[in-house]
């Protein structure tokens, strides 16, 4: 592979990840299929995508997980699920994640000023006590893993959470500190349309 074709598309001048990136005509069908369902929902392809084909197999298996994980439950909406996901990336300061589930939350609240405070510091939002309670779980199990116990379990089950949706908190957390360590160690870069969705 020349320096050219290892060369990764850019926003702004800047590489969306430091791997190369595969045309999209070299991809399997499958993923090829997914860029262009994004491209049919939301205008464009998540660089995520892009800079995850580099091993598409992987891409494939992250993203099915991930489909799974945000589909709602009637004690754990979309919009929470969303909010997960920014806490956690805000407590790793993972800039993809940031920009592309602030923009995800935004639309799934309908509210942007109140998505953007939840999404740089969801303590001073004006959240209620059990979305605080969620958020403050998955925090805990981003920064000090160790000191989880039991107690956290049953304190989510006290606001109404079912025994799988705790699972779930607990299993978004754990794959977007999945996610943002591949997005940061990749370099990967998001899309300047995020910026501007759910304005």
């Amino acid at each position: 592979m020349t320096d050219t074709e290892r060369r990764a598309p850019t926003e702004a001048g800047v590489p969306i990840s430091w791997f190369p990136v595969p045309e999209e005509s070299e991809l399997p069908e499958d993923l090829q299929g997914l860029f262009r369902k994004a491209r049919e929902k939301i205008g464009f392809v998540p660089n995520v995508f892009r800079a995850y084909s580099f091993r598409p197999e992987r891409l494939s298996a992250w993203f099915n997980h991930y489909r799974q994980l945000h589909e709602p439950t009637e004690n754990l909406d979309a919009a929470e699920r969303e909010m997960i996901a920014v806490a956690v990336s805000m407590a790793n300061g993972c800039l993809y994640c940031l920009v592309t589930h602030g923009a995800a939350l935004r639309e799934a609240l309908g509210d942007p000023i109140l998505a953007d405070r939840i999404t740089l510091d969801y303590r001073r939002a004006g959240l209620d006590e059990r979305r605080t309670a969620i958020l403050d779980f998955a925090v805990k199990i981003t920064r000090e893993p160790l000191e989880c116990s039991p107690e956290d379990i049953e304190r989510l089950c006290g606001f109404g959470l079912s025994l799988e949706e705790v699972w779930d908190v607990i299993e978004i957390a754990s794959m977007y500190n999945f996610t943002n360590r591949m997005s940061l160690a990749c370099g990967m870069i998001p899309n300047e349309e995020y910026h501007a969705l759910a304005r």
